[in-house]
C-alpha cells in the first residue's frame, strides 16, 4: 500500500497519521490467552497494543470482593494445574499460591435438583477406572499441547464420548469427568477428543494430589497487576471495526472503536485471543479459507453465580444427579454444582445448557433448583452472574476425521496473524499460557 493511500484511508476515517500508533504485535482479546501473550511480549521486548471488548482484562476468570467481610471469592476460573508456567505467571507478579484438595475440603452431596432426593454413588472402582482412563491419554500424546493430530486421526479421538466409555469399560470415571468437564454440553454426545483435552493427565495428576490455587482465592488480582503493568497499551471497551492485512507488505492496519472514537493501529503481527466464531470475527477481514474453517464451529453456554442462600446445610456441597438417567447424569440445562464459598451464606452456583439462555431464566432456573435443597425456603439473592458463551468450540467428528485440526494449525502465521485460547488446546488456563508460550516462542523467529 502506498503512503498516500493510508493517507487518503485515514482520512475517510476522520484520523489523522498523529492517531495512528505503531507496535510489533496486536492482541485481540484480553482474557486468559491474550493477557499471557501480551505480558510475555513485553517481557521479550516487544512492543504491544491490546484491544479488549469489556472493562477488563481476565476474560473467565470472575473474581467477587465482599465488603463486609473484606474476602475475595473466585467464580469463573478457581484452580490450575501445577505447570511451570503457572508457577512462573504467577511469580512474576508476586501472587502466592498455595496447593489445594480438588473437593475444597467440602463433603460433597449427590442430588437430584429437580426433586431434592438423593442419588446414590456411581457404581464401579472409581480409581481403577481412572487408571484405565489415564492409560488411554498416555495413547496420545500429542494432545498435551494443542490439536496436532496425526493423520490418519484416531477413530478412538472422533467417537461420542458415550461410546468411548462403553468400547473400554469406564463406566465408572464418567461421573467425576462430569464434575470437572462442565460447560461442554452433552459429555456423551461429545466427540471424545474434546473429553481427553479438557479432563487430561494434568488434571488427573491434579486430582490425585491437589490443584494449585491463589492463597488469598483472588484469581483477580493476576489481572489487576497486568493491567498495571500494561497500562496504556490497553484498550478497554473497543471492537475491531476493520483490518488490513494484505495491501501493505510491511504492516497489518487495524481500526478500532474505543469509548473516545476511532484509533488506527499499524502491527507488525497479531494475536487474535479472541473465541474464533465468525459473530466474534466480525471486524476480520478474512478470507474464503478462515471463513469456511471458523464457521464450522458450534458450541455450548456456561454460567456462573454467586448468590446469597438461606436455609441450606452447613458446608454443603450438592452435585446435580439424576436417578433415571444413564451415569446418573443430570440433564441439560441445569445447575451443574452449588458450592459453598469463604463467606458465610454465600454459595457459587454453576449451570449448563447447549444453546443461550438469558439471565433471567438462568437465575430463575437456578433458584428453583436450590429451593429444593434448602429446609426454609427462599430465594436466592445473586451478588454476580456472568455468561461465559461461546463455551468449548467444536467441530463433528467427522470434520475432525478429515483433517480439520491439521487445517486450523496452518493458519497459524497465515497472513502475520496467530491465534490462541480456549479453542486451540482446552478451556483450562493453565493449558491455555503453556500453549501460548508455545505459540510465542514460534513468533520469535518470525520477527
Amino acid at each position: 500500500m502506498r503512503v498516500g493511500t493510508v493517507i487518503s484511508l485515514l482520512a475517510c476515517l476522520g484520523l489523522s497519521s498523529a492517531q495512528v500508533i505503531t507496535r510489533d504485535v496486536t492482541v485481540i482479546g484480553g482474557g486468559s490467552a491474550g493477557t499471557y501473550a501480551a505480558v510475555n511480549l513485553r517481557e521479550r521486548n516487544r512492543t504491544v497494543a491490546v484491544i479488549e471488548k469489556s472493562g477488563r482484562l481476565g476474560g473467565h476468570t470472575d473474581t467477587y470482593f465482599d465488603s463486609a467481610t473484606g474476602t475475595h471469592v473466585d467464580f469463573g476460573v478457581i484452580f490450575y494445574e501445577n505447570l511451570t508456567v503457572v508457577q512462573d505467571y504467577f511469580n512474576h507478579f508476586g501472587i502466592p499460591l498455595t496447593t489445594v484438595p480438588p473437593s475444597g475440603g467440602e463433603q460433597p452431596q449427590r442430588i437430584d435438583f429437580r426433586s431434592g432426593t438423593p442419588v446414590d454413588a456411581s457404581q464401579g472402582n472409581v480409581s481403577d477406572a481412572l487408571s484405565r482412563y489415564a492409560v488411554q491419554l498416555l495413547k496420545y500424546p500429542y494432545l498435551a499441547v494443542g490439536f496436532d493430530l496425526p493423520d490418519p486421526v484416531p477413530e478412538d479421538l472422533t467417537l461420542p464420548f458415550g461410546e468411548f466409555v462403553q468400547k473400554h469399560d469406564l463406566g465408572a470415571v464418567v461421573d467425576i469427568i462430569f464434575s470437572y468437564a462442565q460447560g461442554v454440553g452433552d459429555l456423551l454426545q461429545l466427540p471424545t477428543i474434546y473429553v481427553m483435552k479438557y479432563v487430561s493427565l494434568e488434571v488427573l495428576d491434579a486430582i490425585q494430589n491437589g490443584f494449585l490455587q491463589t492463597t488469598n482465592r483472588n484469581n483477580g488480582a493476576l489481572y489487576v497487576g497486568a493491567a498495571e503493568q500494561l497500562a496504556a497499551d490497553i484498550f478497554f471497551n473497543s471492537t475491531v471495526v476493520s483490518m488490513d492485512r494484505d495491501s501493505d507488505p510491511d504492516w497489518v492496519h487495524i481500526d478500532i472503536q474505543t469509548p473516545d472514537g476511532h484509533q488506527s493501529i499499524r502491527t507488525k503481527q497479531v494475536i487474535s485471543a479472541i473465541p474464533p466464531t465468525l459473530e466474534n470475527l466480525d471486524g476480520y477481514d478474512l478470507d474464503e479459507v478462515e471463513q469456511g474453517l471458523f464457521g464450522l464451529f458450534s458450541s455450548s453456554c456456561y454460567y456462573t453465580a454467586l448468590a446469597r442462600v438461606d436455609g441450606l446445610p452447613a458446608g454443603i456441597t450438592a452435585f446435580n444427579r439424576a436417578n433415571e438417567t444413564q451415569y446418573n447424569l443430570p440433564p441439560l440445562p441445569g445447575v451443574y454444582v452449588l458450592t459453598p464459598t469463604a463467606v458465610p451464606g454465600l454459595y457459587s452456583i454453576l449451570y449448563g445448557s447447549e444453546d443461550f439462555i438469558s439471565e433471567d431464566n438462568v437465575k430463575e432456573a437456578m433458584s428453583q433448583a436450590v429451593q429444593y435443597l434448602q429446609v426454609n425456603s427462599s430465594n436466592p439473592e445473586y451478588v454476580a452472574y456472568e455468561a461465559h458463551s461461546p463455551f468449548e468450540l467444536k467441530v463433528s467428528p467427522e470434520t475432525i476425521a478429515i483433517g480439520f485440526y491439521r487445517e486450523l494449525n496452518a493458519l497459524q502465521g497465515h497472513r502475520r496473524t496467530y491465534y490462541t485460547g480456549a479453542a486451540f488446546d482446552a478451556h483450562d488456563s493453565s493449558r491455555i499460557w503453556r500453549f501460548t508460550e508455545t505459540l510465542l516462542q514460534r513468533m520469535q523467529g518470525k520477527q
